[in-house]
This record gives structure tokens, C-alpha cells and sequence, in this order.
């Protein structure tokens, strides 16, 4: 049975016994996602809004179609998530000086006052999630889930090759 000393993770489906690290992997990224929007509530963003705002900090005034491409998102999401943070007076959308059919997106007096809110929620999720972790173990799990990223990156673009 699920859950027992037999080694299967609670909540495993017996179908998934041949993908236990997939599984495993679903479950971290579930709760993961849930622990960021618990921290993120106190500053009105959802999970995935703060990558958006993130990227304006780094890179400034974007179109919003290089946000697709830049966050592997959809242009319909990234529509929505636009429009929620222009709601929330963190962006601003102008149309494109040079291409009328683009958008550009710029983070506003209010978004970029988010920025250490935001930072210091990162730490806090980062410290949650690896506290039990010592700093090599925490590095060997870094160096784990790159090697893991690079993979289906290859079979994703693989995938879509074939």
C-alpha cells in the first residue's frame, strides 16, 4: 500500500510506480508552487507573476510577445498576467513607437517598490525549501535538477522535431 515503509511516496498512484521520479518531481514542483503563492499573497502577486517582474527589473521595458518567448509561456496566459499586474498598477502597457500590432510592457513606480519584497520572498522560499539541506547537499540538488532541466529541454525539443 501507498504510503507504508515500502518505499513508495504517499499518494503515489500505482501507475506511476514505473515513473517515480516523474511523480516525485510533479509532487516538489505542486507543493513548490503552493509555498510561493503563500508568500507571495502579502504583496498581491500570484505564482508566476513575480518571473514576469523579475525580467522588467532586469531588462527594462519588454514587448510583451518577447515575454512569451523569454518566460516559455503562451501569448493568451501572458495576456491575462499582463492585464492582472496593469490592474494591480505594477505594469503598464504602451503600444510599440515602432510596430503597431506590438505591446510594450514596463514595470511601473509601484512595481519596481515590489522588487525587495520580492527578492526577500525568493530567499524565504529558497530557505524553506532546502532548510534541511546542508550547503553541499543543497549544491549537488542545484547541479541535479540543471542536469535534469537540460534533459527535457533536449526531448522536449525533440519532441516538437519529430
Amino acid at each position: 500500500m501507498a504510503g507504508q515503509d515500502d518505499g513508495v511516496a504517499i499518494g503515489e498512484p500505482g501507475a506511476a510506480a514505473s515513473g517515480r521520479v516523474s511523480h516525485a518531481i510533479f509532487r516538489v514542483a505542486r507543493l513548490h508552487r503552493m509555498l510561493a503563492g503563500l508568500l507571495l499573497r502579502r504583496t498581491g502577486l500570484y505564482p508566476g507573476q513575480e518571473l514576469v517582474m523579475m525580467h522588467l527589473w532586469d531588462v527594462g521595458p519588454q514587448r510583451q510577445a518577447d515575454l512569451v518567448k523569454v518566460l516559455d509561456s503562451d501569448a493568451a496566459t501572458m495576456t491575462r498576467t499582463v492585464q492582472r499586474l496593469e490592474r494591480a498598477g505594477f505594469v503598464r502597457r504602451t503600444p510599440s513607437p515602432t510596430d503597431r500590432r506590438a505591446v510594450i510592457v514596463e514595470s511601473t513606480t509601484a512595481g519596481h517598490a515590489l522588487r525587495s519584497q520580492v527578492e526577500s520572498i525568493w530567499q524565504d522560499l529558497e530557505d524553506l525549501t532546502t532548510g534541511a539541506l546542508d550547503p553541499a547537499r543543497r549544491a549537488e540538488l542545484l547541479e541535479l535538477l540543471t542536469a535534469v532541466e537540460r534533459t527535457l529541454i533536449g526531448a522536449v525539443e525533440e519532441t516538437h522535431a519529430g
